[in-house]
């Protein structure tokens, strides 16, 4: 379910050539740690054993794409390199540098498999908001939105077999924080995602749009994992979840609003804007209120330690702190209120948002994804944090002003108690004695 990999594919079978698929392990990301590694890790070992029965070499090429991939190409003779897309800076980074080291000869083509609609076809500029990206995408979906053409087994095969991937070899060479540990309600690999999508529809979907925003009860897709790594495609989930459109119409009307609009919407900011992580990326209204409100007297003030060891006067906050700690996943609404009260309780709003990231980058299984920095309206387990949106505005509009939040969009404890049952989340997630 790749349509890089079904485009490499397709070229090396009219050319009549060997295919190679190739993954450059970087030594570190960002502020992933151990937990996030070894889930990429484990289901890099499904692609490797899929790609043996399909007889196609699996290679994992230790260090960064510039200093192992063009040498590679030139050790086997490659007459084509095909690769994936992701709108964030230090991966469009990394294709830009083996771009200017592979030989003039060798073509280099970029697949957007990450969307459904592609990025730059869906729109040659940042949008708004999902009001001016919405129809962009649905009109182009039935070009987009289409089943998969089948992966054959390869007939060409290679002249030299590839060798066994040394899979200890490859965790020993990460240079990451091995502190936060992995997870056990999430496996690995794409049969496991694919197992966790069909439970969803089985069992959550016919009431993901009435109680999504309940973190007590069991509504959500939980498929955001799968997705950040690429296990499992979110086409394919769309493919499925639309199956049961005339049993579940709201939900899975929900559904692909939040997996495809507000999900391809994260992508066209980050692609677009390059200040996709900071202050300065947000609206020119967000910018004036958040800096006229920047030295308000602020209620509480937590250093980083203090919040990411859930040590705040909120009950409500730090269960929803220690939830993503033990799990690596936060529920979506719930992200939302944790991001603003970050932004009510820190120095300023440059130091929130750093606050965030680095919070959600190191916990969550899916940070370091295009919608952590903006999105906060996924509530399929699919937002980060929703970074921006919640601490400036990204995607809103201005709201009543009061102080530290000026005109950006507030969130409270007693809102909460409105929506769900506090306490009931709150014993769930107490810390441990």
């Amino acid at each position: 379910d790749n349509w890089a990999f079904l485009y490499a594919q397709r070229l090396a079978l009219k050319q009549e050539l060997p295919l190679h698929v190739c993954f450059c392990l970087v030594p570190k990301f960002l502020d992933a740690t151990i937990r996030h590694y070894r889930f990429m890790l484990r289901g890099l070992q499904e692609v490797a054993k899929e790609c043996t029965e399909l007889n196609i070499p699996f290679h994992v090429l230790l260090g960064y794409a510039k200093d192992v991939l063009p040498a590679f190409v030139l050790r086997h003779g490659v007459g084509g390199l095909v690769t994936d897309f992701c709108p964030l800076r230090v991966p469009q980074q990394w294709v830009e540098d083996v771009r200017e080291r592979l030989p003039e000869d060798v073509p280099f083509a970029q697949v957007d498999a990450h969307n459904i609609v592609p990025c730059w076809v869906t729109s040659p500029k940042q949008e708004y908001s999902a009001w001016t990206i919405r129809n962009k995408i649905h009109s182009q979906l039935p070009e987009f939105l289409t089943e998969f053409p089948p992966v054959i087994q390869h007939p060409y095969p290679p002249s030299t077999p590839a060798e066994p991937v040394a899979w200890e070899a490859c965790d020993s060479s990460l240079q990451v924080d091995r502190s936060v540990k992995e997870v056990a309600w999430a496996t690995p690999g794409t049969a496991a995602g694919l197992a966790v999508l069909q439970s969803f529809i089985a069992e959550r979907l016919q009431s993901f749009g009435s109680h999504r925003n309940d973190p007590n009860k069991a509504a959500l897709s939980n498929l955001s994992p799968w997705f950040h790594f690429g296990q499992v495609s979110v086409q394919r989930a769309i493919l499925e979840v639309r199956k049961h459109h005339r049993k579940y119409k709201e939900s899975v009307d929900i559904f692909v609003e939040e997996a495809v609009v507000r999900r391809e919407l994260a992508e066209n900011f980050c692609y677009y804007n390059k200040n996709y992580d900071s202050v300065q990326g947000a609206y020119s209204w967000a910018q004036t209120t958040l800096q006229l409100h920047a030295k308000d007297k602020r209620p509480f003030l937590y250093k980083l330690k203090e919040l990411e060891q859930a040590n705040t006067h909120d009950p409500l906050w730090n269960a929803a702190q220690l939830q993503m700690v033990r799990e690596g996943k936060m529920h979506g609404f719930l992200r939302m209120y944790w991001a603003k009260k970050i932004l009510e309780w820190t120095r300023s709003p440059e130091e929130a948002l750093q606050f965030a990231i680095y919070l959600n980058d190191r916990y969550e299984l899916d940070g370091r994804d295009p919608n952590g920095y903006r999105a906060g309206m996924l509530r399929l387990c699919m937002c980060p944090a929703g970074c921006l949106w919640s601490i400036c505005g990204i995607h809103d509009h201005g709201w009543t002003e009061r102080a530290v939040f000026g005109k950006i969009r507030y969130m409270n404890y007693a809102g909460c108690k409105r929506k769900f049952d506090v306490g009931q989340f709150e014993r769930r997630y107490s810390p441990r004695k």
